[in-house]
């Protein structure tokens, strides 16, 4: 079962942050789509999701990736979307310092070039090293580094924080960098 979980929770990454359709969903306003719809699209897909194991990956997902409403109707990804989406997160204030992890290899261009979304729409950062060192191991040697959020913010420029309490931001420009490791 819990292979199963892992698989259904990589596809439902997959579909509600890069490619919805491709089972034919349409994400709405602020990333949300009908959980009865989400589920009877990926069953005609070949997937086997029920409401309860839909509850079992939000509340077990050990990075929240996926915040239900309140009343269970509707799901969306809480971040790292590469498709246009509006999460409608307010700005918010960043603490004085935040982290991002990344891989030695590209360590010397991020410095000369900053953190750009990539792929993603948004920037990731971490409020805890650690959270950004783990990240930073996915992709090889990891390499931590802070980022003066608080100067940012005083420069002007938005934070914003997911539902899963990653922090977003557009870009961090190389001057806002320090390494940590």
């Amino acid at each position: 079962m819990e292979k199963n979980i892992t698989r259904l929770s990589k596809f439902l990454s997959y579909v509600l942050r890069h490619a919805p359709e491709e089972i034919g969903l349409v994400l709405g306003e602020g990333g949300w789509v009908a959980t009865d719809d989400l589920i009877a699209k990926a069953r005609a897909n070949g997937q086997d999701l029920t409401p309860d194991i839909l509850r079992e990956i939000v509340a077990t997902n050990d990075k929240k990736r996926f915040t239900l409403s309140p009343n269970g109707m509707r799901i969306r990804a809480a971040q790292g979307h590469s498709v246009a989406v509006d999460l409608e997160l307010a700005p918010a204030a960043p603490p004085a310092v935040l982290y991002h992890g990344t891989a030695a290899a590209v360590l010397d261009k991020i410095l000369a070039e900053g953190l750009k979304p990539q792929a993603r729409r948004h920037v990731h950062l971490s409020a805890d090293r650690e959270t950004a060192r783990k990240v930073g191991m996915r992709h090889g040697k990891p390499v931590v580094l802070l980022v003066a959020a608080s100067r940012m913010r005083d420069d002007g420029l938005f934070f914003y924080q997911a539902d899963n309490g990653v922090w977003l931001t557009e870009a961090v420009a190389p001057h806002y960098l320090t390494v940590k490791d």
